[in-house]
């Protein structure tokens, strides 16, 4: 292997090893800042409506609702479930886990494994609090093609989809996997985000601003908490495997 090869991925490793420090400490609060400033500003308009229809919430619902099919709405509902119930904490623990460098049942992995499951929890505790404090109505419920359950806004399956693929894209980015495929799993994380969401609203029990609204909750909290998991789980995996620049590790 060539120096400049090794020189670049040693360097490339290092960013990802900063990641959590230094700059990513600046980046989280600033993440932090937006994330939280528009989930305030966006309540703050909701509440100003009494939870009416925002923007272009009542024009995308009537679309998704005029252009249903059977066989959509069937696998939309299989998609569906993939946003809520246990596995969602599942895999918050895994990606707490597998986001430190060894993968062994030491205490540092129990701790951010069982972190990242409460990393989740509180988010949910904090999402309760302002789905009964703002009170939004769902759609109307001739339009729903799955149960709603308690008000609209933020939506449940978006915040728990948002905090989950979060954690998992933070375990990807810690690891020593190869770039591309690092580049595979925030890909398909943030795909499963934006899946999730367009089935709520395709099956008529939440409004758009409800999706976005879970986004940016699930955003802000995860801006304000990866920083302690990060910590907790101790140096990333590409630190610890990385070659020194213009040598090669035996």
């Amino acid at each position: 292997m060539s120096s400049a090869f090794t020189t670049r991925a040693f360097a490339h490793r290092r960013l990802r090893t900063l990641a959590p420090h230094g700059g990513g400490a600046f980046a989280a609060a600033g993440a932090f800042t937006l994330c939280a400033a528009l989930f305030t500003l966006l309540v703050w308009a909701l509440g100003a409506r009494g939870g009416a229809p925002l923007g272009p919430d009542r024009a995308v619902h009537q679309w998704a609702v005029a252009h249903r099919s059977a066989d959509v709405v069937a696998a939309s509902r299989l998609l569906d479930t993939t946003g809520a119930g246990p596995l969602p904490y599942v895999a918050a623990a895994l990606a707490g886990w597998t986001g430190c460098a060894q993968r062994t049942a030491s205490r540092r992995e129990v701790s951010a494994a069982l972190c990242g499951v409460a990393i989740l929890l509180t988010g949910q505790a904090l999402r309760l609090a302002v789905v009964f404090a703002l009170d939004r109505p769902r759609p109307p419920v001739a339009d729903w093609a799955v149960l709603g359950t308690d008000w609209a806004f933020p939506s449940g399956h978006a915040t728990t989809a948002a905090l989950t693929a979060g954690l998992l894209a933070w375990a990807a980015l810690r690891s020593d996997a190869p770039r591309g495929a690092v580049r595979l799993d925030v890909l398909s994380c943030g795909c499963w985000v934006a899946a999730i969401s367009a089935t709520r609203i395709y099956l008529g029990v939440q409004w758009p601003t409800d999706e976005l609204g879970g986004w940016l909750l699930g955003a802000a909290w995860l801006a304000l908490t990866l920083p302690l998991l990060s910590a907790l789980a101790g140096r990333p995996a590409a630190a610890r495997t990385a070659p020194p620049p213009g040598g090669m590790r035996h």
